[in-house]
Parts: structure tokens; C-alpha cells; sequence
């Protein structure tokens, strides 16, 4: 698994997908936003919470078709279904590897650019946990879509039809958690949420992408 997870890393950083691209993204949807809705502080530390988190949604979703396609057309996923390791295991290590190369510089970069939107200074923190505990479940959400629509030419615009309404629990429980930190209100109860959701995504998801990956490659 660790070797799987090395290559799959290593894979990322080559082809400069990944990282720098959801990165990238990040940042163009947050320095667009106060051009969009105007330069007043109170109404981008407002939606600043929102902002953040659906521009984090949507940079995890840019690099998903790239997570099993290529594994796909090189025959790599063929080795993996007959290779000792089971493809549960294989579908986590590439879930995980999703998160490192997208979703952790997000949480990590996140503060950073709630300060442009003005966002509130006791909001960092629960945004922050927020990222934390939600990009996990965007990522292995995102492998289930990958597997249901691998192989199928031109499938990332299938993918996040897909993909999209299972990302609304996460997003409201994150971007509500994050606005209440930054009301300075109680936010234990929406993280709470979260953390279950992203629990139960992280236990039962790669069972249902094995058995959808299973029946694509007989």
C-alpha cells in the first residue's frame, strides 16, 4: 500500500495535476469573488465561509477525471483487481493520495485566502477544522464517481453530474461550521455532522467503488 501510495504521489507532482492545478483554482475563484460582489469588508466576510468551501468543492472536483483514467488506459487498474492487495485497499491508498496532492494544500492555503475575503479572525480555526474534516469525504466521494464513469470517453462532465449531489451534505455541514465559528457561535454541532459523514464515506465508499470498478473491468 505505501509503495502504491509513493507512485501514485509521485504521478501527481509529475504531471502537475493535482496540486497545482486545484491550487491554482482555489485562488482565481477567491480573488474573483470581491471583483464579482464589490469591494465592501461586511458582505465578503459574510459569505467569506461559503466562498471557501465551494471553491474547495469544486478544485477537488476539477482533478477527478485524472484518478483512475490513466490507470485505466495503461492497464494498471487491470493488475491492481488481480493483485494481492483488495481493490477496497487500492480505491483508499488512491482516495488518500487524492487528499495529500488536492485537498490538503487547500485546507492548508485556505486561511491564507480568507484574508482577502475579510473573513472573520475566530472563523480561521473552525474553517480550518472544517477542510480538515470534510475534504476527506470530497476525496474518496470522488473515487466512487471515478470508478462509476472510468472508461467512458469524455466521462468527467457524467462524472460530476454524479459526483455533485453527493457533495451537498459535506457542503453544508462544512460551510456551516465555518460560518458559525465565524459568528463567533457554537460550531460543535455541524462539525460533529461532519466528522460522521466523512467517518461513514471513509468506511463504506470504497466497498461500493470496488464493487462499480469490479463490474466495469469484466
Amino acid at each position: 500500500m505505501i509503495a502504491l501510495l509513493r507512485r501514485d504521489l509521485m504521478l501527481a507532482f509529475r504531471a502537475g495535476g493535482g496540486f497545482g492545478l486545484g491550487l491554482a483554482f482555489f485562488l482565481i475563484v477567491t480573488v474573483l469573488v470581491p471583483f464579482s460582489v464589490g469591494p465592501h469588508p461586511d458582505l465578503l466576510g459574510t459569505i467569506a465561509p461559503g466562498v471557501l468551501w465551494l471553491g474547495a468543492l469544486l478544485a477537488c472536483l476539477l482533478s477527478l477525471d485524472r484518478l483512475l483514467a490513466l490507470d485505466y488506459e495503461d492497464g494498471t487498474l487491470d493488475l491492481l483487481a488481480t493483485a494481492p492487495l483488495p481493490l477496497e485497499a487500492a480505491l483508499s491508498v488512491k482516495a488518500l493520495s487524492h487528499w495529500v496532492t488536492t485537498g490538503l494544500p487547500l485546507v492548508l492555503a485556505a486561511p491564507v485566502l480568507g484574508v482577502m475575503l475579510n473573513l472573520a479572525p475566530s472563523g480561521y480555526l473552525w474553517l480550518v477544522a472544517s477542510l480538515g474534516l470534510g475534504t476527506p469525504a470530497l476525496s474518496v466521494i470522488g473515487t466512487f464517481g471515478a470508478a462509476l464513469t472510468v472508461g467512458i470517453k469524455r466521462g468527467g462532465l457524467l462524472m460530476s453530474l454524479l459526483v455533485l449531489p453527493l457533495y451537498v451534505p459535506t457542503l453544508i455541514f462544512g460551510a456551516e461550521a465555518a460560518r458559525r465559528g465565524a459568528m463567533g457561535l457554537d460550531a460543535t454541532t455541524p462539525l460533529t455532522l461532519l466528522a460522521g459523514i466523512t467517518f461513514g464515506t471513509i468506511a463504506l465508499m470504497p466497498f461500493a467503488s470496488a464493487a462499480v470498478l469490479r463490474m466495469t473491468l469484466r
